[in-house]
């Protein structure tokens, strides 16, 4: 190709602009086009004066203007990298520290779970304790009242003069119950000597505290089971109200209202309780 045909005469028409100098401060990487690389070439390739190139520095020109945009290139996607390896170095710190929260909430939520349930099991196993030395107890409370109950069929009635003032007494606590001028005892049929001693007995006393007689009677037609571990029922004249007076009767009354004495004297004071009776 001659000078200043094709391509020279392509080039030509990229002369710098009038209105720009060579020593313009803007730089080559704000622009990839020839024009700019053209302004801003080293000073040996400017063009004093427009004038046609021959292929040779038509092909030099471009080599440069290629180099020169290959390395604005390189520079561009170097920048891409640092900021693609940034971007993903900052949104790795974010997912690590959100793994890291979720991790924590797990294990923290299952450490809860883990103390919780071992509290329960804890307390499941307290309970079932507790429940094992109660029911132990109350066996021995029972064992206790039963083998009183025996010693009272057994014993209760042997001693003849002891029996009689414990008759007495039972008579006597029935009629200032019931208050009344006549009243019917129902024993058994073979403590009928005794009971006749004692009521005449009580009948004298109720006399003096009371100011007052009072009928006693002896019920005949009804007995107490000789199975009974002795005492005697009181009854008033209507035959409505009784005061049952029996030892299987006062023992029941024991084990209700001394309960909480017995089990002091057997277990021990029990700290656990506020109020006491």
């Amino acid at each position: 190709m001659k000078p200043g045909t094709g391509a020279g005469r392509e080039l030509i028409r990229h002369q710098v602009p009038a209105s720009t100098s060579p020593a313009s401060p803007a730089r080559a990487a704000d622009c990839v086009c020839f024009d700019c690389y053209i302004r801003h070439r080293p000073p040996t390739a400017t063009m004093s004066t427009p004038h046609a190139m021959s292929d040779d520095q038509v092909a030099t020109e471009l080599r440069k203007m290629t180099a020169f945009i290959r390395q604005e290139a390189l520079e561009k996607a170097r920048e891409i990298h640092l900021k693609a390896d940034e971007e993903f170095s900052i949104e790795k710190s974010k997912l690590v520290r959100s793994e890291t929260a979720r991790i924590d909430g797990e294990y923290e939520k299952k450490f809860k779970q883990a103390g919780m349930s071992q509290q329960i099991t804890k307390s499941t196993l307290a309970n079932k304790m507790r429940l094992r030395v109660l029911s132990a107890k109350q066996e021995m409370l029972d064992g206790l009242f039963e083998k009183a109950q025996k010693e009272l069929s057994n014993k209760g009635s042997k001693d003849q003069k002891k029996y009689q003032d414990i008759l007495k007494g039972l008579i006597l606590e029935g009629m200032y119950a019931l208050n009344e001028k006549k009243v019917l005892l129902r024993c058994r049929k073979k403590d009928n000597d005794l009971v006749k001693k004692a009521a005449d007995a009580a009948k004298e006393e109720y006399k003096k505290t009371m100011n007052m007689e009072v009928e006693i009677a002896i019920d005949e037609q009804n007995k107490l089971p000789e199975g009974s571990a002795g005492g005697l029922t009181i009854i008033n004249s209507t035959g409505k109200i009784d005061i049952t007076n029996t030892y299987e009767e006062r023992l029941k009354l024991l084990e209700t209202d001394a309960l909480p004495a017995v089990r002091t004297i057997l277990f021990g004071e029990n700290q656990n309780r506020k109020f006491k009776n």
